[in-house]
């Protein structure tokens, strides 16, 4: 093979490369892990990546292809060894704090595997989905663990206060309502007429949500943008609204009381926002529920 050949193919083959590098997803590339992502800010170039065992805390967004958003918020949870290629995991140990990037992996195996939920209507069997993540803090489990038993052992006296603090809310606003098994305070303020909640559900919800002083602290009302999400899916919503949403109907807007267990517990928000040992109110109202079969996704 003469010198001229050589170079052909290698041309040849820069421009598959290539090919498949950009133009499959324009304006993402191709990391070496073989996800596709595009990165927005880039942190310290001497700072540390995340690795399974860290406890990382990001912004997250879920998009479908089409850059229609599904989920945005805050969380914070341990990395995992990949249980698949191209799971969110492997984005997760991309990026080192400040860093930003949107990253494109597959649907099926995220929801199956990851969330361990139903396909939603919107993500096309076999196709991909949008995770915009933004890397706001990395700890080593170790130095995760020994922070939480010195906050624990500073903040121990503060669950009884707050049963005392909900006790004289209650008292003062006259609120004759036992809790419910799991703590729940559930005060139904319009009966709804439409379908009952069930697991898979696409369920669409205006919400306000506020500290037992009276201050807002959310509200997709004054936001005029109302909250859609897979009901069953993991990483949504906290406790309290997951189980409170389960037993409404389409319809239906009724107030809630969670003691901190059943909302941001003994930590408080990864925000800040919520303190630790927080009751915490919300009004909810369900505006839709799509099951499934009625969207198109089931069999």
């Amino acid at each position: 093979m003469n010198t001229r050949s050589i170079l052909l193919i290698s041309l040849l083959l820069t421009v598959i490369v290539s090919c498949d590098r950009f133009s499959r997803y324009p304006g993402f590339k191709k990391a070496g892990n073989g996800i596709y992502y595009q990165l927005h800010t880039l942190g310290d170039e001497d700072s540390l990546k995340a690795i399974p065992g860290d406890y990382i805390t990001v912004n997250l967004k879920y998009l479908t292809m089409n850059d229609s958003a599904f989920f945005n918020g805050v969380r914070k949870f341990q990395v995992q060894q990949p249980a698949y290629e191209g799971a969110i995991d492997e984005c997760f140990s991309m990026l080192s704090v400040d860093e930003s990037a949107t990253f494109i992996i597959p649907a099926d195996e995220f929801f199956a595997v990851t969330l361990q939920s139903p396909l939603p209507r919107f993500i096309t069997p076999g196709g991909s989905l949008k995770v915009k993540i933004e890397m706001l803090e990395i700890q080593s489990e170790k130095n995760y663990i020994r922070e939480k038993e010195a906050f624990l052992s500073w903040i121990d006296d503060f669950g009884e206060y707050e049963k005392v603090i909900l006790t004289q809310f209650l008292a003062e606003e006259k609120l004759d309502v036992n809790p419910l098994p799991s703590g729940i305070y559930y005060l139904n303020l319009n009966p709804g007429t439409g379908k009952k909640v069930e697991d898979g559900d696409t369920v669409t919800v205006n919400y306000e949500g506020k500290f037992l002083n009276g201050k807002f602290f959310d509200s997709t009302v004054k936001r005029r943008q109302p909250f859609q999400f897979v009901y069953g899916t993991e990483w949504q919503v906290i406790d309290g609204l997951e189980e409170a949403i389960g037993m409404m109907y389409e319809g239906e807007k009724s107030l809630f009381i969670f003691p901190s267990e059943l909302a941001f517990g003994n930590r408080g928000s990864s925000s800040s926002l919520i303190p630790p040992f927080t009751s915490l109110i919300f009004e909810v109202e369900i505006l839709k529920v799509s099951s499934p079969v009625e969207n198109g996704s089931g069999s």
